[in-house]
């Protein structure tokens, strides 16, 4: 239907600063949140992002192109206790784990980058461990944050992914997104 729709109006001009993706994972337009389900899920399946890494919901022949708080994913534990994103995609393998000076813990998978839901850091928490092999102590998560190499590892799917350190800063540059995608040119 998209693929049809771009084919007959092939000259549709993007859209900038209308639609936003926040912290925990909501759509909002125009700083309202989006809670029509079928809305929701509408811009999940169609959300993607162009080779600028500039993030999008391809609304017919249209790019309506997303604000993003953070990251261009939100990643929280789904009811048989995997990873998924915001739009309901199951996580495919973790490629690193972060901590950022504010302590969000983010997941790099496919190239790409999300933070995890603040309501699910509890349950990623209980999977974190020192360089000791024994569980993560609050010490460790605040020497990681500060910057220093702590030894934290993430146990996820049989794999320990070590635990790096980032800015929140540096997140879009290493990560290859826009958070404030505008026209190019």
């Amino acid at each position: 239907m998209v693929l049809r729709a771009m084919a007959r109006w092939p000259e549709v001009p993007d859209v900038f600063g209308w639609l936003s993706l926040d912290r925990r994972g909501l759509w909002r337009l125009r700083g309202d949140p989006i809670t029509h389900r079928g809305a929701v899920e509408f811009i999940g399946r169609n959300y993607s992002r162009d080779e600028h890494g500039r993030w999008y919901f391809q609304n017919g022949p249209q790019r309506v192109f997303v604000a993003l708080e953070y990251t261009p994913w939100v990643i929280a534990v789904d009811n048989e206790g995997g990873l998924c994103t915001h739009t309901g995609r199951p996580l495919g393998a973790l490629e690193g784990a972060l901590l950022d000076e504010e302590g969000n813990l983010l997941l790099a998978v496919n190239g790409s980058v999300g933070v995890v839901l603040d309501r699910d850091l509890t349950t990623l928490a209980a999977r974190l461990v020192a360089a000791d092999g024994g569980p993560a102590e609050e010490a460790d998560l605040a020497r990681v944050a500060a910057g220093e190499c702590g030894g934290l590892a993430l146990r996820w799917q049989g794999r320990s992914l070590p635990v790096t350190r980032i800015y929140r800063g540096e997140v879009p540059g290493r990560f290859g997104f826009d958070p404030e995608p505008s026209a190019l040119g």
